[in-house]
């Protein structure tokens, strides 16, 4: 098993951050604990500068190390060291740094420097030389936009060349950025001059939202004010427009993801620009940049405070010309705080490289810990094998839209969202999410209602249920959702975000009822601790469960368990931790223990 791997650029800004975002996502899937280190960072540290792939890993994925754990040198130390002919200590400190690390993980892995400014061949040898000390393989990744083909083939063969003399092991090539338009021709270059029939090759289309930066990034790099629409920063800016028009003109070039830039006293552009973006007809810009120092006057503030989810409003001291210039500069990045641009960044990742290839490639044998990360992830891929089709009765709250569109972007289910329509897109245009995807049905509206209607008096009529009650019952939304499992029309339903868990079973206890072999409904809570994943049931349904109930309990807890992948080992809790405890509730956890370890070793030999 490999237990490295060095990822090494072909030049700055190849999007090589997006591929450690997904081979860290891959890596946690098969290896119990994954920690990442880069050898060079390029910040001054003196300045208050982070690097921002460490921050973005650590944040992440959970890493237990401090960020001095996951670097060795700055590049100004670094060049220094180099400069004083002192290669050899150079080597030493990072050779020193990485095994520290190798002894808290099962794998590292590695990320190489690409420095702004630098020439190529500086890159290449220090790369070369530290991934050799280290002892790791080398994946490359080739930066492929603004170039041709040729130049792309031209320079892959350098490399691959150049790699082989120097003795690297070299797993794999990632050419990421590349023109949509240029795909089909690369494959065939790639073929042709038997690259890809070598090692792994993965082509990754350029995607204009990674390569965009949020309106917070841009805050960040400008040291702008945030006046309004924080928890906004995260919408991507496609373009920038200078406002210097008339309203007239400007609106006609108000584009989607557009950041409007204009003087700060200018309130007729503010107000006309926050209109815009709440009308359903206008595209929904990425927020308003006020320029010159200059910030709105107390009436009009009071204007922009009665818009409710208003895109973001920053401001910089400088005039519109020289804030138009350093926007138009500001190369992107993905920064932790931006879940949106990580969840695209991930999709794009698993859509076009073969994740059991690559693995298969770099990480030979699998653990059977299943930590937190392994959970999700590993539980991400199996929905993603075997799409399914699932219904969110909570379709007006924030937190579902946001989870919506995270799956949807990933394309791990199909989504339909219950809920009144008009408010679920205003809802999705206030916080300038993609939901295009998603179904959205508002009950009462649907053409389903009055067969679920009538289904439902049918199963409840001898209960005494009658047809008007049964109407009210369609349009709760968590009837309605439940109705459309029992009737085959969606596989699953996922409530309780802002309802209660009584309001969330109650209509499955009514018509869909339990398996023949359960007598009672139970529920069984996952519990991502630091270094592994607990079933616990039931801490939600039955209060006071007799012997038997517990027993049944238990075993369908440890089915439940078994069937999201965690080994089960069944431990019965009561106040008692030995044969010491004498009491009513102790001598039922007693019975029930024994009546489960019978069933189990009957009913359920594997188990």
């Amino acid at each position: 098993m490999s237990k490295n791997l060095y990822v090494a650029g072909t030049e700055p800004r190849n999007g090589k951050s997006a591929i450690i975002l997904g081979l860290m996502e891959l890596l946690t899937r098969n290896v119990k604990k994954v920690l990442f280190f880069r050898p060079l960072v390029d910040v001054d540290h003196s300045a208050g500068e982070r690097d921002n792939t460490i921050n973005l890993i650590q944040s992440q994925f959970h890493l237990c190390t401090s960020y001095e754990e996951m670097y060795a040198f700055t590049v100004t130390e670094a060049s220094q060291l180099i400069a004083m002919g002192k290669n050899a200590e150079l080597h030493e400190g990072i050779l020193n740094k990485y095994n520290a690390l190798t002894e808290k993980a099962d794998f590292v892995l590695c990320e190489g420097v690409e420095i702004e400014g630098a020439a190529s061949s500086f890159d290449f040898d220090i790369n070369v030389d530290i991934s050799n000390n280290l002892g790791c393989p080398v994946m490359l990744v080739a930066g492929a936009k603004m170039k041709s083909v040729d130049d792309l083939i031209r320079s892959i063969k350098v490399y691959h060349e150049s790699l082989d003399v120097r003795g690297c092991d070299l797993v794999a090539t990632i050419i990421n950025r590349v023109d949509p338009a240029y795909i089909d021709e690369l494959e065939r270059r790639l073929l042709a001059e038997r690259i890809s029939t070598r090692q792994l090759v993965y082509i990754i289309p350029n995607n204009e939202n990674l390569g965009n930066p949020s309106v917070g990034e841009v805050a960040r790099l400008l040291n702008a004010e945030i006046l309004y629409g924080e928890k906004n920063l995260t919408r991507h800016v496609r373009s920038f427009t200078i406002a210097a028009m008339q309203l007239r003109n400007l609106l006609a070039r108000i584009e989607y993801g557009t950041l409007i830039i204009t003087p700060g006293d200018r309130s007729d552009v503010i107000l006309a620009c926050l209109a815009a973006a709440q009308s359903m007809t206008m595209p929904n810009i990425s927020g308003i940049m006020l320029t010159g120092g200059l910030v709105p006057e107390e009436p009009i503030q009071k204007v922009i405070e009665g818009f409710a989810d208003t895109v973001p409003i920053i401001a910089v001291g400088e005039n519109t010309f020289q804030a138009a210039i350093r926007v138009d500069n500001i190369h992107a990045s993905i920064t932790p705080d931006n879940t949106r641009k990580i969840t695209q960044a991930l999709a794009v990742f698993e859509k076009y490289v073969d994740m059991d290839e690559l693995s298969d490639k770099i990480v030979k044998t699998k653990t059977t810990i299943v930590t937190p990360k392994m959970f999700e992830s590993r539980l991400l891929q199996r929905a993603k094998v075997d799409k399914r089709h699932i219904v969110l009765p909570e379709g007006e709250a924030e937190r579902i839209l946001k989870a919506a569109e995270i799956l949807l972007r990933r394309e791990i289910v199909d989504i339909t969202l219950l809920g009144r329509q008009d408010k679920i897109h205003e809802r999705i245009r206030s916080l300038g999410l993609h939901l295009e995807k998603a179904t959205i049905i508002d009950p009462k509206d649907s053409p389903l209602f009055d067969d679920y209607v009538e289904t439902y008096y049918e199963l409840r009529k001898e209960k005494g249920i009658t047809r008007d009650n049964a109407r009210d019952a369609m349009i709760d939304l968590n009837f309605f959702g439940t109705m459309m499992i029992y009737k085959g029309h969606v596989d699953g339903m996922v409530s309780g975000a802002v309802h209660t868990t009584a309001d969330t079973i109650r209509p499955a206890f009514q018509f869909i009822k339990t398996v023949p072999e359960c007598s009672i409904v139970s529920s069984v809570m996952l519990m991502c601790l630091n270094d592994r994943v607990l079933a616990y049931g039931d801490c939600a349904v039955n209060p006071d469960p007799t012997a038997e109930q517990l027993a049944e309990i238990a075993i369908s807890s440890a089915k439940t368990a078994a069937l999201f992948g965690i080994q089960p080992l069944v431990a019965m809790l009561s106040y008692s931790s030995g044969k010491s405890g004498k009491g009513q509730q102790v001598e039922k956890v007693r019975k029930a223990t024994e009546i489960a370890r019978k069933k189990a070793e009957t009913l359920y030999p594997g188990l």
